[in-house]
């Protein structure tokens, strides 16, 4: 759809400049075919992050795609960290401040423990040491491919990418949480709070706590409104 979106352009300013007698795409209204983006559940990030590889290679790309799980951050900037993006925020702890690539955009990310135990592991690694960066590096297609070995050892039935990782941030992590959708925005980057919504999908654990607490407030409210007789004995 976006390679017909930019040949469109093309199309109509040949038209407007009269290269073209007629606009071919005069009719053409475009229709987007709405997709349900795959993220891993609670249960299946836990077997995850707990599986023990035999395998070092398989052993570095679990722990860099639980690393953006737990962060929401692209392969390609989690390529480019170094220490220098490793610093305190203003809440105290540790943040991973940098920019995205694909947007330019400012993300500051609060790390989780999950996120710090693995920066941590690597802080010494001969891998980290060699290139200057936080983390293993490993080329987007060799981690798509190892992941699908990944994802065999764990049990994981679906078709595992780098990318889900943001999904599973965005889903399993946050909102999923009670974490608004505003603020998992920011982190992520995002220009639009419409492109997050994409990432977004309420899982029906989620549904059924909010209703019970919805539920417990109609309750009080109307104990409070419901009038109140008084008994007297004569």
């Amino acid at each position: 759809m976006k390679h017909i979106q930019r040949l469109r352009k093309m199309v109509t300013l040949a038209y407007h400049l009269e290269w073209l007698e007629r606009d071919p795409f005069v009719r053409w209204k475009p229709k987007y075919e709405k997709t349900n983006h795959e993220f891993l559940s609670e249960t299946e990030l836990e077997n995850l992050e707990k599986y023990n590889f035999n395998s070092d290679r398989l052993d570095r790309v679990r722990d860099l795609f639980v690393f953006s799980c737990y962060t929401g951050i692209s392969y390609v900037d989690i390529m480019a960290l170094t220490a220098d993006n490793l610093m305190k925020g203003i809440d105290g702890g540790n943040w991973i401040i940098t920019k995205r690539q694909k947007t330019k955009n400012s993300v500051k990310v609060p790390l989780l423990s999950n996120a710090e135990e693995i920066i941590e592991k690597y802080c010494d690694h001969p891998m980290t040491s060699v290139t200057a960066s936080l983390l293993p590096i490993i080329t987007n297609e060799k981690l798509n491919v190892y992941l699908k070995e990944v994802a065999n050892h764990v049990g994981i039935k679906k078709n595992l990418t780098f990318h889900m990782a943001r999904h599973t941030f965005a889903t399993t992590i946050t909102l999923s949480n009670g974490v608004p959708i505003e603020t998992v925005s920011k982190i992520l980057g995002h220009t639009k709070i419409a492109t997050t919504q994409i990432y977004a999908r309420v899982l029906e654990h989620k549904v059924s706590s909010d209703i019970e607490i919805l539920k417990t407030i109609l309750k009080t409210k109307q104990a409070s409104t419901s009038p109140i007789k008084n008994v007297k004995n004569r």
